[in-house]
């Protein structure tokens, strides 16, 4: 490990390579390894519970619900928290709770002692500690490249995404059926301590964390939603982000079931399909950039986000049998594409145009709101499903994927040529209180001016905030 005495590395500049900057590199790394260890999980839980513990149907919705509920609750307050003290710490901490938590699985299998309660348990402890580990890790990338470098840097974040978490959920497969589901658990645990030493080794100063002297966190949340509720940028693109979210969430809701008991798909062709939405994902996170450089970030999501209603047309109309299937997945694919690419521009133009004191608790407020919209997706697509059926249920989602393409196109972002500058110095020293920036109009010309360097134009989950 590199000593602590070494002078902190600086950002990396806009020329440098991101593969050849250390401290991109050790992120990348740990975060990687992260989710690919959180795929393991997420496929070997459930075994676990249902063919270990006999859970029934209910309980395991209960155990599916209850890991999905700590974003939705803690969000605000882990963004918050990431803004006032160090975010690498504030990372390694939640890295470090998740290892330990998910330790007491296997080791209570061991004993025999093992029950469902206690898998509720670790589902909410560890989706916390996933909570505050998030928060800390989206908002300390831009204090590690220069800020011409943060579209390409989340291109090349949400591309190994993509793919770890593919490649998880294999190896969690694999080890399942080697060491059986509570012993597979282990990986992950792995990738904790992997995660937690790379970002022990992170070099790059950190924005000088806000400490207020008797101020209640529940202001500072305040101030982050005001913050974000007074940048016009801002609301438009965490508005797009969140209905796209719930958008996805209710057809994600019935799509299996659609394809497994209505379209006859085998387990085989249906682990394809979702191998190829992850290519599709990482493609577009890849593409982005080039992408942005010919079009604009603007009219380059709004395309994206006008395609993707359109993708669904293929699972609408398919009847059983493989040119269906073909179909299907090459629809998927160009879904993700679609996902990845507009997901990690519209990140990286909030990140842009965010100052650092500030960049956890935006973060948090599309993070709160993306994971608040998934439970209810998941509630209302269930009741339709049961009331008009599964297809006519999707017929009907698919058109709420035109909402957020109404949001972008009502908004001046949609002409958006290049990458916004990044804002300007906030009056003071570092770490006091920072204003909004000037809220976005309803004219065209409202965009901030365009930067003209090459670098300058170029940046996890479908959809963006994965993530």
């Amino acid at each position: 490990m590199t000593s602590c005495a070494e002078p902190p590395a600086p950002p990396a500049p806009s020329g440098a390579s991101l593969w050849r900057h250390r401290d991109f590199r050790r992120y990348l790394t740990g975060q990687t390894a992260s989710v690919a260890g959180s795929s393991i999980t997420q496929m070997a839980l459930p075994v676990l519970a249902v063919l270990h513990l006999d859970a029934t149907t209910a309980q395991v919705a209960w155990l599916a619900f209850l890991g999905q509920l700590p974003p939705a609750l803690i969000a605000l307050h882990a963004g918050a928290l990431a803004d006032r003290y160090s975010k690498r710490w504030q990372m390694i901490t939640g890295d470090l709770v998740s290892a330990a938590v998910l330790t007491t699985v296997p080791v209570s299998a061991a004993l025999g002692t093992l029950t469902l309660t206690q898998l509720m348990v670790v589902a909410v402890v560890q989706g916390a500690a996933s909570v505050l580990h998030d928060a800390a890790a989206i908002s300390l990338l831009p204090s590690l490249v220069d800020r011409s470098l943060i579209q390409r840097s989340n291109s090349r974040v949400g591309a190994l995404f993509a793919i770890a978490a593919t490649a998880g959920s294999h190896l969690g497969a694999a080890l399942t059926a080697v060491l059986g589901p509570a012993r597979a658990l282990l990986g992950d645990v792995a990738s904790f301590l992997v995660s937690a030493g790379c970002t022990a080794r992170i070099q790059a100063r950190e924005s000088a964390p806000y400490r207020p002297e008797a101020r209640r966190l529940r202001e500072e949340i305040g101030e982050g939603l005001r913050y974000v509720h007074g940048d016009g940028r801002l609301v438009t693109l965490t508005l797009v982000n969140a209905t796209t979210s719930f958008g996805l969430g209710l057809l994600n809701t019935l799509w299996a079931l659609h394809l497994l008991r209505t379209l006859a798909v085998s387990a085989t062709a249906f682990g394809v399909l979702l191998g190829l939405g992850a290519l599709g994902a990482a493609a577009g996170a890849l593409t982005a950039p080039a992408l942005t450089r010919r079009w604009g970030p603007g009219p380059m999501m709004l395309t994206a986000l006008a395609l993707t209603p359109l993708t669904q047309l293929p699972l609408l109309l398919a009847s059983p049998g493989l040119r269906w299937q073909i179909a299907i997945g090459a629809a998927l694919f160009l879904q993700l594409a679609c996902a990845g690419a507009a997901g990690t521009t519209q990140r990286s133009i909030r990140q842009i145009i965010t100052t650092p004191g500030m960049q956890a608790r935006m973060q948090a407020v599309s993070t709160w709101l993306t994971a608040g919209a998934r439970p209810a997706a998941a509630l209302l697509a269930g009741g339709l499903g049961a009331w008009i059926g599964v297809r006519p249920t999707l017929t009907a989602e698919t058109f709420l994927l035109l909402v957020p393409l109404l949001v972008l196109a009502r908004s001046p972002l949609r002409s958006l040529r290049h990458m916004p500058d990044q804002p300007p110095a906030t009056p003071g020293t570092a770490g006091e209180p920072v204003s909004p920036p000037t809220p976005l109009r309803t004219a065209a010309g409202a965009v901030p001016a365009p930067v003209h360097t090459e670098d300058a134009r170029q940046n996890r989950s479908p959809g963006g905030d994965a993530a």
